[in-house]
């Protein structure tokens, strides 16, 4: 099996070919990526941006290129001695425009007797052996209806006629009666969907992977990229919403020749991967956590606490446990609503449970689940724990959650295995996409796959995460930025310097707060760390977050019924930015006084992750500073002629000044370049502990393995208050041998090294070994 020293994630669309990624190539071969890492590429619903809407699992998508594009990227790569990961959507499908998706269209037009029935998770006796389609303005709308050109058409949506259901003179209204589909209004699809679908997305169709032809037709042209040796690896998205996640992996291994693969997999605190997955890891979302953690002062976290209580006008600030029970039990009973009938209509009559009875339990167990889902038999103490926890949490509900248990803790019982399927769902609009937004005393710790009750990590304990991650899942993915990232990685590292400085940041949100309110305090904080994290960023774009994030609370205003004048209000806040001289002022007075620690911060989260153990991955453009906020911000098209003209002129001789978006394509590069080409330097983890007055702020670890060099990285930490202690002062390392910086090419030791000296050019250093020379 090939594994990548470290890969480069690429967003193919349009707009960026395939053909576009490979002239990209020498730049990443010379940045120092070892392979190419592709969003899915795959024909999806033209147009999109993201690829994860797959209409076509048989063709490259042509939108991105097509066969030729692939064929022409897998080539640049070979050339230049790199290897091609690319992302895969199994667990459904793009619906959003039938006629696009040939499977969908025969399923809609033949319904049960289609050769793609099987392929689809469709309910059919709810609905009379109908597929309820959620696409009409209202019910009332059916008297909209057309027929044109052999087609239903309602605006310009289409749908097929199935053979001998229309002759002429039949109303519009009376041939959609005949159909194996039944057209009805948006909002009825929280509580009477009937097909399986992506979280609350209707226009993405979950399809059934666990049946051999179906898999075999979805991924015949995945294995030929293999078979082809186009690919070297895959990233699989979503493996939590699979009927057998880890029987679809192993036939994964098979089809790709046992090629490296990832499953999109978010861990809670303590979980770990099924052991029977045959997978080499996750996409790093866990890294990211830990990284970002190491970081974060935890002498913040009651000042920022008292400040979220005084928004919130309480007397004690949110209580994170609280909130995401209620969230989840929100989505449960609302946009999630049909899976969870779904499931209660799975309950044999026997057991003596109405279907609300039963989806009143379900949907509280569900929401007592402490992780994304169960891996039965694996995680059957995770089950039962939910359980007692609901039980406990609704009384009248213990003879119903009783009686749930063996059925749910049963792997063979279908119940259990959509309800495996439904609780991730649910997690994920619950936590991710509301609860995220509400719990708002620091943006950092609201990220995907992050625990928000943990504030900080102490560099002992990130050691000791590291060291279980060198043991257990050494060739598993590392990451600061993603597509998924609510704010990627330099915003990130921006805001956490709020918690050095808390005071500071409640004085500063209160004048805000005053030149420019939002009748939301929790929500206000949330903004203007983003707008602080992002800057300078243009109005369309703190615009576009205000609103979703807004919205995704659903505190104050609703996708589904948004509130005009709040969304008024926020939009005027965010005006105030660019047009209220007293607004810009405060905003750009804050960033300029902790920016020159949110770049010590950038540049040392990078390196960290970038040598730890794992396979780095560098998101498309963050080799300069990414301050992006959740998508689509975090997708926008990256200047890659600007980081090949700066790269040229780092490789030519100059040193950047720290804090300048040169000095992090100067880690970026140094570290990438090292790992690449020196993977013997990579080998082990040991922690490093400095002496002196400052050692808590240096970050350290050595990858070597006993008897053997290796790299030693070196970065600072808590920033704001070493400069307010007085700086490194007497702090110093040890060094057992001669070693040389990658970033300056100065050499010091072997002995006793001073902090100030090896950090005095920038807040980090990553050294190697130098044979039989002395500094």
């Amino acid at each position: 099996m090939k594994v990548p020293a470290s890969t480069y994630r690429l967003q193919i669309r349009r707009s960026f070919t395939l053909f576009d990624a490979a002239e990209q190539v020498p730049y990443l071969k010379s940045l120092g990526a070892d392979w190419v890492y592709l969003s899915p590429i795959l024909t999806a619903e033209q147009g999109s941006d993201h690829g994860y809407d797959v209409t076509d699992p048989s063709a490259v998508d042509p939108e991105r290129g097509g066969p030729e594009g692939l064929l022409a990227l897998s080539r640049a790569a070979r050339e230049h001695g790199m290897g091609v990961l690319v992302d895969i959507v199994p667990n459904h499908v793009g619906v959003a425009t039938p006629a696009q998706n040939p499977w969908w269209w025969s399923l809609l037009k033949e319904g049960q007797g289609s050769p793609y029935a099987d392929a689809f998770d469709v309910e059919w006796d709810l609905a009379g052996g109908k597929i309820r389609l959620p696409m009409l303005g209202s019910d009332g709308d059916l008297d909209k209806l057309e027929i044109k050109d052999g087609e239903l058409r309602y605006y310009d949506h289409r749908f097929p006629i199935a053979e001998g259901t229309y002759s002429d003179g039949d109303s519009p209204q009376e041939v959609h009666s005949r159909q194996h589909y039944e057209l009805i209004g948006w909002r009825r699809a929280d509580a009477e969907l009937n097909y399986r679908r992506f979280f609350a997305v209707t226009t993405l169709a979950g399809i059934r992977v666990e049946n051999p032809r179906v898999f075999e037709e979805a991924h015949a042209e995945v294995g030929r990229w293999s078979r082809e040796g186009l690919v070297d690896g895959l990233r699989v998205d979503h493996p939590d919403g699979l009927a057998d996640p880890a029987g679809y992996l192993r036939w994964l291994k098979d089809i790709s020749g046992g090629a490296y693969i990832l499953v999109e997999k978010i861990l809670e605190p303590g979980e770990t991967l099924p052991g029977d997955f045959a997978t080499e890891g996750t996409t790093g979302y866990d890294a990211l956590a830990d990284v970002d953690r190491v970081f974060v002062d935890p002498a913040g976290e009651q000042p920022l606490n008292d400040l979220d209580a005084k928004l919130r006008d309480s007397a004690a600030p949110a209580d994170y446990a609280e909130m995401i029970r209620g969230t989840k039990r929100m989505i449960a009973d609302g946009i999630l609503r049909s899976e969870v009938l779904r499931l209660a209509r799975l309950v044999p009559d026997s057991h003596g449970l109405s279907v609300e009875q039963a989806a009143d339990a379900l949907a509280e167990i569900i929401a007592a689940f402490p992780v994304y889902r169960s891996y039965l038999p694996t995680g059957a103490d995770v089950l039962k724990e939910a359980c007692e926890s609901a039980a406990a949490y609704r009384p009248e509900l213990q003879v119903a959650v009783g009686t749930l248990l063996p059925l749910l803790l049963d792997p063979a019982n279908p119940i259990a295995v959509r309800f495996q399927q439904t609780s991730g769902m649910v997690m994920a609009k619950g936590v991710e996409d509301t609860a995220f937004y509400r719990y708002t005393r620091l943006g950092t710790l609201t990220e995907v796959g992050a625990e928000p009750t943990e504030f900080a990590v102490s560099p002992d304990e990130f050691h000791q995460r590291m060291l279980r991650r060198q043991e257990r899942l050494p060739l598993s993915m590392t990451t600061l930025s993603t597509h998924d990232t609510k704010r990627s990685e330099d915003a990130r590292a921006r805001i956490s310097v709020i918690a050095e400085l808390p005071q500071e940041w409640a004085a500063t949100l209160n004048t805000l707060r005053e030149l420019a309110p939002i009748p939301d305090g929790p929500y206000e904080n949330l903004l203007w760390q983003a707008i602080v994290g992002a800057w300078p960023a243009s109005r369309e774009r703190l615009q576009g977050y205000a609103e979703k994030a807004a919205r995704e609370a659903g505190n104050s205003t609703k996708w589904t019924d948004p509130n005009e004048e709040f969304e008024s209000q926020i939009k005027a806040a965010v005006d105030a930015v660019f047009d209220d001289g007293r607004v810009t002022t405060v905003v750009e007075d804050f960033v300029a006084r902790i920016d020159s620690y949110a770049a010590s911060n950038s540049v040392s989260a990078k390196l960290v992750q970038l040598t730890m153990p794992g396979v780095p991955d560098v998101y498309q453009g963050s080799e300069f500073w990414e301050r992006s906020l959740t998508d689509p911000d975090n997708r926008r098209p990256v200047d890659f002629a600007a980081r090949q003209e700066e790269l040229a002129k780092l490789d030519g001789g100059t040193l950047p000044a720290a804090g300048t978006e040169a000095s992090k394509l100067l880690v970026t590069s140094r570290a990438l370049r090292l790992r690449r080409d020196r993977p013997e330097l990579f080998q082990g983890y040991t922690p490093v502990t400095a002496s002196g007055a400052a050692a808590g702020h240096l970050i350290a670890f050595h990858r070597g393995t006993e008897g053997v060099p290796g790299a030693l990285t070196l970065a600072t930490r808590l920033p704001a208050g070493l400069a307010a202690d007085g700086g490194w002062r007497d702090t110093a390392v040890e060094l057992s041998t001669a070693m040389r910086d990658q970033l300056t090419g100065t050499a010091y030791g072997p002995g006793t090294v001073s902090a100030a000296e090896v950090l005095g050019t920038y807040p980090v250093a990553l050294l190697v070994p130098v044979d039989g020379e002395q500094a």
